[in-house]
């Protein structure tokens, strides 16, 4: 691809979307949001969006709201993959699930279009506890979570964004899939610890029925689609198949991936987790 074509980033006000985004337009990469709120606008619940949004773009990053587990998701992908081929776009980096079944169908949606394509499957956010709901619980001093669940090797949304803007800017990761985690996995203890100490702050685990898990989710006021959702990704991907950590996010960049350690100290340093009244 060449600096003077332009790159569709979808969910680009999201974890990896807006990093994706700027580290695009550091390479004066012409970018173009696609959200909602951006225009002209792009809405993966409305089709009619999508075709504006494409219009002009040569490669496009591609995440999928809520997630790639959802039931719709494949069919969406693969129409939004065929309106991406009419549009004339050459080059697809998706951003997928790592142990997720219902991704790896998506997955094979885009590497089957006749484009140009990178897989970058990622294992859960380090950022989860910082910009997204799990970010109350580490405000309340407990992370509640399904009893049982395996380590997970939590990876840098900043290497995801790295993996993903090399995939979109060179050739040298076309027809690759990209398994990228983090250094090592965590328990949920671990990551209370990790937490904690970044903090200065007591950071709890406190372990729900799996059974029980959902509805303990909808009684502390979450969505009950989100907490399906939820409880779903926690039961299927945390139960042992992804505690493995990969060495891809250095194969990928020639470089180390983030440790949580790291992050949590950056992410303790932004204020994003102090709490009114409480000592750090």
């Amino acid at each position: 691809m060449t600096d003077e074509e332009m790159t569709l980033v979808l969910g680009g006000t999201g974890k990896t979307g807006r990093r994706v985004a700027a580290r695009l337009a550091e390479r004066a990469v012409p970018v173009r949001i696609g959200s909602r709120s951006a225009d002209p606008p792009f809405d993966w619940e409305r089709p009619a969006t999508w075709a504006a949004a494409l219009e002009g773009a040569a490669s496009v990053y591609v995440t999928y709201q809520p997630d790639l587990a959802v039931p719709q998701a494949r069919a969406a992908i693969a129409e939004f993959t065929e309106a991406a081929r009419r549009a004339g776009v050459r080059r697809l980096v998706l951003l997928s699930g790592r142990g997720e079944e219902e991704a790896r169908r998506c997955e094979d949606v885009v590497t089957g279009s006749g484009l140009e394509w990178t897989i970058v499957r990622a294992s859960w956010f380090q950022q989860n506890f910082s910009e997204s709901d799990m970010l109350g619980w580490v405000l309340d001093g407990a992370l509640v979570v399904p009893a049982g669940r395996a380590p997970e090797p939590y990876v840098s949304a900043d290497d995801i964004a790295d993996v993903a803007v090399a995939a979109l800017t060179g050739d040298d990761h076309l027809g690759r899939v990209w398994e990228v985690t983090g250094p090592r996995s965590l328990t949920f203890a671990d990551v209370a610890a990790e937490i904690s100490a970044a903090t200065g702050r007591e950071i709890t685990v406190i372990e729900v029925p799996v059974e029980r898990y959902s509805q303990a989710l909808i009684d502390a006021g979450v969505p009950p689609e989100a907490a399906e959702l939820l409880t779903h990704l926690f039961v299927t991907v945390m139960d042992g198949r992804n505690a493995q950590a990969t060495d891809d996010v250095r194969r990928a960049l020639g470089r180390e991936a983030g440790d949580f350690a790291d992050y949590a100290r950056a992410a303790a340093a932004s204020g994003v987790w102090d709490v009114p009244g409480a000592g750090r």
